[in-house]
């Protein structure tokens, strides 16, 4: 009976033994940078990679449910909570395509935080009132309350930050050179000039060139409507820009038919101005003409309604864009005008630059406007904007926007985020990268596509 104990107990010790030797070899299998903690294989699914413990215990799928519709919930119960995503989600660098020179965002300096500019700027936006009294007062007044209340729909990853911040300008030039973007048109006031909501930011280009160079991105202006644009303080504003930026490596021209490289310029709302002062500035004879000039450039007119295209040629314009992400809002924005459009600036030598954008709601500042809301639908909208734009062999492509939060058309990483008085939309079941990645899909569709049109239509091709 001893003797069959000692057996039982040398066995047991064996086989214990054996299972410790197993265990060990396999730990040595794992990979040298991993740790214990996650079960094998969850940290593959990106869900699983992005979600918290904190999360997990709050979230439940219902209330997940509400989070993806494309309103903002008002007096809900809970604390606060934010979804940080895993940074190791962003592809490598050098396995991404190259940049698409042909493929344009807009893009937005006027944030501000405290910590870099001594307040918030922007993300405190005024809810703006209805021009009809009646239905003003069905809605709330006052501004927004950075950092957990913000004027937006959505949330950014980044947080309510700062223009200025060299990081965060760093950091969306290296989205942008993710998705393939070849060209930020960069909003712009003239010095000392600014919206009615931000602050001066003219002297945040040369920051903005040097990191767009670092990632061989190009920048190029979207003219804003300043006080008392003119034909003869456009000429002033854009012989500053040109003699001040243009011989920064990152300043963006366009090689025209007749080879020459020209600066471009989106002239938003140009249509506030009459065609008759367009045309001393951008005609020949005009009295203020900009043509044959050291500051001769493209100029692109913003096209609303459909009586715009003979004042935009009669004004002397070089081409057209839409920019609202807005289908159906604008004669210029729907996707059935844009073959038409097409042919009109084939017939008179035009530039055809189609905006597409990847939804709209902008109910966090304009809370009676939910009729222009376009819903998302996890990234489909944008692919049929993208796909319509192809189909009209544009010169351009633009992107409205890389990070205007205020009207919900940003591609910009944004995450979960939901407060005791709102839930934030975000990207998911995606990534934060969304947008991101499917702009990096349809850059590489159109370089290609553009390739086997550009020769037919007379277009560069480099």
């Amino acid at each position: 009976m001893a003797k069959f104990r000692r057996r039982t107990c040398i066995t047991l010790s064996l086989f214990i033994l054996f299972i410790f030797s197993l265990m060990m070899g396999l730990k040595m299998l794992r990979p040298h940078k991993a740790a214990f903690g996650d079960p094998f294989g969850l940290d593959l699914l990106p869900e699983i990679r992005q979600q918290t413990p904190h999360l997990v215990k709050t979230f439940d799928s219902q209330k997940s449910d509400k989070i993806d519709s494309e309103t903002n919930v008002k007096n809900l119960k809970s604390v606060e909570i934010t979804v940080k995503p895993s940074k190791a989600s962003e592809p490598y660098l050098e396995e991404l395509p190259p940049r698409n020179y042909y493929l344009h965002i807009f893009y937005y300096s006027w944030y501000g935080n405290p910590q870099f500019d001594g307040k918030y700027v922007h993300w405190n936006h005024p809810v703006l009132s209805h021009w009809d009294l009646r239905i003003a007062k069905k809605y709330p007044q006052g501004k927004h309350n950075p950092p957990d209340d913000i004027g937006s729909s959505f949330y950014p990853e980044l947080g309510s930050y700062s223009s200025r911040d060299p990081s965060v300008i760093e950091t969306h030039m290296k989205q942008m050179y993710s998705a393939s973007i070849g060209v930020l048109a960069l909003s712009w006031y003239p010095p000392d000039s600014n919206d009615e909501n931000g602050e001066p930011t003219d002297n945040l280009v040369p920051a903005i060139l040097d990191k767009a160079h670092k990632y061989n991105l190009k920048v190029t202006f979207h003219i804003e409507p300043y006080k008392n644009r003119d034909d003869k303080n456009m000429y002033r504003n854009v012989k500053y820009i040109i003699d001040k930026y243009g011989n920064h490596p990152a300043f963006y021209r366009y090689k025209t038919k007749n080879g020459s490289a020209l600066p471009m310029f989106y002239v938003y709302d140009s249509y506030i101005t009459t065609a008759e002062k367009w045309a001393n500035l951008l005609t020949s004879s005009g009295s203020q003409s900009i043509r044959n000039s050291p500051y001769d450039a493209l100029f692109i007119a913003l096209l609303v309604e459909k009586k715009h295209r003979y004042e935009i040629l009669r004004g002397g314009f070089d081409g057209i864009y839409t920019y609202f992400a807005t289908n159906g809002f604008t004669y210029g924005s729907s996707y059935e005008n844009w073959a038409k459009l097409k042919f009109f600036c084939d017939q008179f030598d035009l530039m055809f630059i189609p905006s597409v954008g990847p939804g709209y709601i902008d109910t966090s500042i304009r809370p009676w406007n939910t009729q222009n809301t376009r819903n998302r639908v996890n990234g489909k909208y944008y692919e049929e904007a993208l796909s319509a734009a192809l189909q009209a062999h544009p010169s351009i492509i633009s992107i409205t926007s890389f990070n205007e939060w205020h009207e919900g058309t940003q591609i910009e990483k944004a995450i979960p985020k939901r407060t005791s008085n709102t839930v934030y939309l975000d990207y998911r079941p995606h990534k934060p990268s969304l947008y991101l990645d499917l702009t990096r899909k349809w850059s590489e569709k159109y370089s290609k596509e553009r390739a086997t049109y550009a020769l037919d239509h007379q277009l560069p091709v480099s």
